[in-house]
């Protein structure tokens, strides 16, 4: 039986959703990823944040973070002979999957992991610091992240401290008390920021994945972690999300500044984990201009708020 008019356009629909959730995306290190959208639409990552209310003590954690201190692109160089940024790595459905033992077994999804042998690793294979690694396997639309990773026998298999694995067609939080490979439970990739955003598309959909040196032992949704003995209710919470306040005055940036300072007004950056002060995490790209990026140093801490935060998690 021939579908009726009534019936194609819900079918059209229903077609291109279910092609939105398995781009044909190119396979590689770093591989572009055409300005998709990674999670699904009603994720909390693409809420539209700028009408919510402030916070009531949006004044006082600005204060705590640095009100003076200046945004920071966390990506788009190269620092100690490595590309900075997350690097992430996108594979077909069949590639081979490996072992992986996990420090913090208790709050990691357990393997295999589909990891190459080539996998970059953030800082570079002799790096020491968070070494992230991830995975995307875009055929099945399933995210592999991991902390503190490293290879074993040319990674035949690997060890690292913790791991996470998303579904991004049903996008599930973490347990209560859970850390992913990030702090706060959160999944990274989703909220770096990316080449194919902010320079080919120009627009940026969804929230960003921001540091600062303190955090308070507490954390609100999205996020379900915290990484801090510290109770002073004017730090930060993981989960937390600031955004740009609607007057500052955008139109003195361009490029892919002003695309950055345009997203965040709209969807504003998560508290994802311990670090530098106003750090905005984003991919590697051969194609950054890093000079078209740090015009965003001249945004200070005072230019945002906090968004009204829900029920806080504290132990």
């Amino acid at each position: 039986m021939q579908p009726t008019a009534a019936l194609l356009v819900p079918l059209l629909l229903i077609a291109t959703a279910a092609l939105a959730q398995h781009p044909q995306l190119p396979v590689g290190p770093n591989a572009d990823l055409g300005g998709v959208l990674l999670m699904p639409a009603g994720d909390q990552w693409n809420r539209d944040v700028s009408k919510d209310p402030v916070d009531p003590r949006s004044d006082a954690i600005i204060a705590r973070i640095g009100a003076q201190t200046r945004l920071h692109e966390d990506f788009g160089l190269t620092w100690k002979g490595a590309p900075g940024g997350i690097p992430y790595y996108v594979v077909s459905g069949d590639q081979p999957k490996v072992p992986v033992a996990f420090r913090y077994a208790d709050e990691s999804d357990p393997g295999p992991y589909p990891i190459p042998p080539d996998v970059p690793i953030e800082g570079g294979p002799q790096g020491n610091g968070d070494r992230h690694v991830i995975v995307l396997d875009k055929d099945n639309w399933r995210l592999y992240e991991m902390f503190h990773a490293f290879p074993i026998d040319g990674g035949k298999s690997w060890r690292a401290s913790s791991g996470a694995i998303f579904d991004l067609k049903d996008l599930k939080p973490r347990p209560a008390g859970w850390t992913s490979a990030d702090a706060a439970g959160l999944p990274i990739l989703p909220g770096l920021a990316r080449y194919d955003e902010l320079c080919v598309t120009k627009q940026l959909t969804h929230a960003l994945r921001f540091t600062v040196k303190k955090s308070r032992r507490a954390y609100v949704s999205p996020a379900s972690h915290f990484a801090s003995k510290d109770n002073d209710p004017d730090l930060p919470p993981m989960g937390m999300r600031v955004r740009l306040k609607a007057d500052f005055d955008t139109s003195k940036f361009s490029g892919p500044a002003r695309v950055l300072l345009e997203g965040l007004k709209t969807y504003g950056m998560i508290l994802a984990d311990n670090g530098s002060d106003w750090f905005i995490s984003g991919a590697p790209d051969d194609r950054w201009m890093h000079d078209e990026l740090t015009p965003i140093r001249q945004v200070k801490g005072s230019d945002f708020e906090v968004v009204k935060m829900g029920p806080m998690t504290m132990r």
